[in-house]
């Protein structure tokens, strides 16, 4: 991060992964997560040490309940540094209108660079080998990723550009649910946003400490496969069927402004 970066409001919004799920080690086993954990690094980088941080990212959230809900109050706060992740919820259900997810994040990002705010982003990783279901979305994953990057060239945002890194799909930073990064890919997305403000760095950097993965024989693959349709994706098709969404009932857990 260079020394010319000095910020005084930060705000996240999103859902699962920025609120910070599959991190419980804040206070009491809560989540804490990827933007926690930045904030906590550039605040200790800031001049006199000072930065107000607000997390408005709930889980379960889609975009347009992440624009409905979270947009107008962040942009309220008056940040002049902004995360803005969203879109994977939608991606992954079938028949998600990949252009109209894409306009959402590209006009929020259009109005947050139009206060002058820094913003960060980020694209996904191929889910081709992370979940027995993942080719069939993997398509949709990559026009959206596109997109993506459109949108950030478009408006001047920093891009974590996560999609053609090999190691981002590595097991042992995702959660048994396949899902959701693990503390040890929380702690990689937060170098990865500092990293951001580096203009100089790669985000290829993050994995360089991950020792070549021993390989999965084809019948302990299909037992870890067998054990996760029954304990994670079919509970998710559960929720699709009955309207319920991880997020019901939840509200953000850093809605304000605060010192971090």
């Amino acid at each position: 991060m260079t020394e010319h970066a000095v910020y005084r409001r930060f705000v996240a919004i999103g859902d699962s992964q920025t609120e910070g799920v599959g991190d419980p080690t804040g206070p009491g086993g809560t989540e804490r997560g990827w933007a926690d954990r930045f904030a906590e690094g550039l605040a200790r980088l800031q001049p006199d040490g000072q930065l107000l941080y607000a997390n408005l990212a709930i889980r379960g959230r889609l975009i347009a309940q992440i624009e409905e809900e979270q947009f107008e109050p962040a942009l309220a706060m008056e940040p002049d540094l902004i995360s803005l992740i969203g879109g994977m919820n939608d991606v992954i259900r079938p028949g998600c209108d990949v252009d109209a997810v894409l306009g959402c994040m590209d006009g929020m990002q259009q109005r947050a660079a139009a206060t002058g705010a820094t913003i960060l982003t980020i694209t996904y990783p191929d889910p081709t080998n992370m979940t027995p279901v993942g080719k069939l979305v993997s398509e949709r994953m990559a026009e959206f990723n596109r997109g993506l990057r459109e949108i950030a060239a478009r408006h001047g945002s920093l891009l974590l550009d996560i999609e053609p890194i090999a190691a981002a799909t590595d097991p042992r930073i995702w959660c048994d649910d396949r899902l959701h990064l693990n503390t040890g890919g929380h702690i990689r997305m937060a170098l990865g946003m500092a990293l951001l403000l580096d203009r100089d760095a790669e985000a290829s950097e993050l994995f360089d400490d991950l020792p070549p993965r021993e390989q999965a024989g084809r019948i302990r693959q299909a037992g870890r496969d067998l054990h996760w349709a029954g304990a994670f994706f079919v509970p998710w098709i559960g929720r699709r069927l009955t309207g319920r969404s991880s997020g019901d009932g939840r509200a953000a857990k850093r809605p304000r402004l605060m010192p971090v």
